[in-house]
């Protein structure tokens, strides 16, 4: 990947507060899914995880947005996950299960979650690579793809205190040139939790129809303002792969409290 990726003219918005933050990514959730669903009878997303999720979720529970959108034309798939069953509290799928799904309290349909097979995986004695390998081969099958890379209708990201996005961490190897759809991670050890995880390459973000990166908190405002400043090395914040101009970063004014006021 290149390690210095050129300004690019992404929006940013930054919401009233961590409620209207959720509500403001719900309402660019469901038009997006919805515009696609419109022109091609269908829509793909990537999920993310975490609290950013819960919110989002939350807010998609909402009566009207749940029925603003034909969620049975909706397939869902994690963007990462930790290499754990859906009933681990840090499973970004058991998370989506129960929080966005009709098996919980949720109006997406549940065979509509496509989450890692890690189940299946572990059941054989596999370990991250095998689950990776199987799920790239169930997005090929069903993502429509471009020169090789599946093509997301939205992308939704997390981004990390260290400025990590999806599971690609700095230094990650998902870095590299070549590297296949999703792959297995090892356990970070400089952050938590320390589990291993399957991730999406970021390659999928240039090839997305729109990219939501989602950011809340004072925790978050340091990295912020360095991914969002002068361009540098994506090994060093691989966040900065977001600055795409179809991205709308999304921010509460806690996480957007260092950026340049420009």
């Amino acid at each position: 990947m290149t390690d210095r990726p050129q300004p690019a003219r992404e929006t940013i918005v930054v919401a009233d507060d961590p409620a209207g933050l959720a509500r403001l990514a719900a309402d660019l959730v469901i038009a997006s899914l919805a515009g696609a669903i419109g022109a091609r009878g269908v829509a793909h997303v990537a999920l993310t995880g975490g609290s950013s999720a819960a919110g989002l979720y939350a807010a998609l529970r909402d009566p009207e947005r749940a029925r603003a959108l034909d969620w049975g034309r909706v397939h869902a798939w994690l963007g990462d996950d930790r290499f754990v069953p859906l009933d681990h509290p840090d499973s970004n799928a058991g998370l989506a299960v129960r929080d966005l799904t009709d098996a919980g309290a949720g109006p997406l349909p549940r065979a509509n979650l496509h989450e890692v097979p890690v189940a299946a995986t572990l059941a054989e004695g596999a370990g991250p690579d095998a689950a990776a390998s199987r799920y790239a081969a169930e997005i090929a099958a069903r993502v429509p793809h471009a020169a090789g890379v599946p093509v997301f209708d939205l992308v939704l990201l997390g981004i990390g205190g260290d400025g990590h996005l999806l599971s690609v961490f700095p230094e990650s190897p998902a870095l590299a040139a070549g590297v296949p759809v999703a792959l297995g991670i090892a356990a970070p050890t400089h952050i938590t939790p320390h589990l291993p995880r399957v991730t999406l390459a970021p390659t999928i973000l240039p090839a997305a129809r729109r990219v939501l990166p989602i950011a809340a908190g004072a925790g978050k405002a340091a990295v912020l303002a360095r991914v969002l400043g002068a361009p540098g090395p994506v090994a060093e914040l691989p966040a900065r792969l977001a600055r795409l101009p179809q991205a709308i970063w999304l921010l509460d004014p806690a996480a957007a409290a260092e950026l340049p006021r420009s």
